[in-house]
Order: structure tokens, then C-alpha cells, then sequence
């Protein structure tokens, strides 16, 4: 029983972080229809700018955050409007090279400001051991999980009480009557981006908290897809309950069967719900007439 309790809290929290990352990636297809593969750097991106900012820079944790996401916003904005924007109109398979294309970039650039050396995370959240029903579990994971969730419901509050998230919504169910209504569908793309920016930000600062600053916090980044198609890649509600799944399968398989599966478990999570339900969980079922 502790190891299952342990398990689930250490899945749980994971499985957040997984959330918060595929938040972006359902945000920017859901305004724009980009399928975005340069999430994983964008974490990266955000992960390496909050330890230079803290560690070099010698500012407060809140105030590197601050600046990260600044960042964050700045480099979402000139990806929307610099490489995206004017590829409006092309065929889907030639935004998804632009985006494969762009990950690269952006993991090189990486490596040429700050190099292949993994360093370690300042530690601003709590890495004590708390025994919870008589499990053990290392209390970052717990503040993790909290974090991600205050993220998570400041995001449905913009959503749903804000102007902007208002149009965001529209914009996600129809272009055309939200140009009607008077709604910038350019400037809502770029929200999308900027929004997409300050997830990855959060995310990234919780990954490497708990492994460290290096290339690794990309690799998340692969996880994410299993994420948003077992929840469904325009569903804000299927990316929480996928990183949820994902975070848990991956948890319970490393811990009780092991031998590398936990690595491959996701992708046959994605594969099963891909063959029962092919827009996944809560995704929206499309219907083409010819």
C-alpha cells in the first residue's frame, strides 16, 4: 500500500507537469491549427532562462520567473508573427516541418548560450521527504502538483471570466464568426503563442526542479503528444485528464513491472485510445462532407 501511494503522488505530479506542458501545445492548435513540436524547447528555453537569471544574474526566484516569462511572451510573439504567420494558408504538412525545424533551432541555440553541462536547479521548493499515510515522497513533487494546479485554474479563469479568453474561445470554434463579431484572429494567434510561452515557463521550472537543468527538459516534450491524443489535441479539460493518465501508466509501470516499459508505456496508451477513439477522450469529432 505505501508503494502504491508513493507511486500515485509521484504519477500525480508528473502527470501535472505533463498537463501544464500540453496546455500550450492545445492552446496554439486549438486558435491556429498548428500542430507545435517545439514545445519541448520552449520548457527548455524557460528551464535554462530562470537558472541564468538566479544563478548568474544573482536575482530573487520570483523575480527570475518574472523575467523568464517575459522571455517566454517575447519569443512566442516573434515565432507567430516572424515564421507562422506568413505560412497561413500552406499546406499542414509544411507548418509541421517549419515547427520540426524550429525545435532544432532552438535546442541549438541553447546549447551555443549555455553549453551541454547539466547544472543543478536552485532550490526554491522544498526537497524534504513527507510521509503521507505512510508512504514516502519527496515534497517537491507534492509542491509541484499544487503549483501546476493553481496554474491550471488561473488558466480556466481567463478563459472563462476574461475579454481575451473570451475571444480566444471563439476564435478556437469559429474563425469566421468571431472575425464577424469584430475579433482579431491574428491577434488572438499570437495570445495563443504568448500563452503557449508562459505554460512552458511553469512547466519547464518544475522539471528541471526536480532533474536538473540540461537537455533532458525537452524530452518532456515528446511526452507531451501522447498527452494531448489521448485527451484530444483541441481539448483544454483532455489535456489535464491525459497528463493524469499518462503521469499515472508511466508511475505504476516503472514501479511495479520495470524493465524499461514505463518508457514505452505512454505511446501504447496513445496507439490503444488512437484505435477506440480517434479524437481522443474529449476531443471534438470532426465530420468532412464531400
Amino acid at each position: 500500500m505505501d508503494t502504491f501511494i508513493q507511486l500515485t503522488v509521484s504519477g500525480l505530479a508528473n502527470g501535472a507537469i505533463l498537463a501544464l506542458a500540453a496546455l500550450g501545445f492545445v492552446l496554439i492548435y486549438k486558435a491556429s491549427g498548428v500542430i507545435n513540436f517545439a514545445q519541448g524547447q520552449f520548457l527548455l528555453i524557460g528551464a535554462y532562462v530562470v537558472w541564468a537569471l538566479t544563478v548568474d544574474a544573482g536575482l530573487h526566484w520570483a523575480l527570475a520567473i518574472a523575467g523568464a516569462i517575459g522571455v517566454a511572451v517575447v519569443l512566442g510573439l516573434l515565432v507567430e508573427r516572424l515564421i507562422l504567420r506568413p505560412l497561413v494558408g500552406e499546406p499542414t504538412i509544411s507548418v509541421i516541418m517549419v515547427t520540426i525545424g524550429l525545435a532544432q533551432v532552438l535546442g541549438a541555440l541553447v546549447q551555443i548560450i549555455w553549453g551541454t553541462q547539466p547544472h543543478p536547479f536552485p532550490e526554491f521548493i522544498p526537497d524534504d521527504v513527507v510521509t503521507i499515510a505512510g508512504a514516502r515522497t519527496g515534497e517537491n513533487r507534492l509542491w509541484a502538483l499544487a503549483l501546476v494546479v493553481l496554474a491550471l485554474i488561473a488558466f480556466a479563469v481567463f478563459f472563462q471570466r476574461s475579454r481575451y479568453g473570451i475571444a480566444m474561445r471563439a476564435v478556437a470554434d469559429d474563425q469566421q464568426a468571431a472575425l464577424t463579431m469584430g475579433i482579431s484572429v491574428r491577434r488572438t494567434f499570437a495570445l495563443a503563442w504568448a500563452l503557449a510561452g508562459v505554460s512552458a515557463v511553469v512547466g519547464g521550472v518544475l522539471v528541471a526542479n526536480l532533474i536538473g537543468v540540461s537537455g533532458e527538459v525537452s524530452n518532456i516534450g515528446l511526452l507531451v503528444f501522447p498527452v494531448v491524443i489521448v485527451g484530444g489535441l483541441d481539448s483544454v479539460p483532455g489535456a489535464v485528464v491525459g497528463g493524469a493518465l499518462i503521469g499515472l501508466l508511466t508511475a505504476y509501470t516503472g514501479g511495479y513491472i520495470g524493465g524499461g516499459l514505463d518508457a514505452v508505456i505512454p505511446y501504447i496508451a496513445l496507439v490503444a485510445i488512437l484505435l477506440v477513439k480517434p479524437y481522443g477522450l474529449f476531443g471534438e469529432v470532426r465530420i468532412e462532407r464531400v
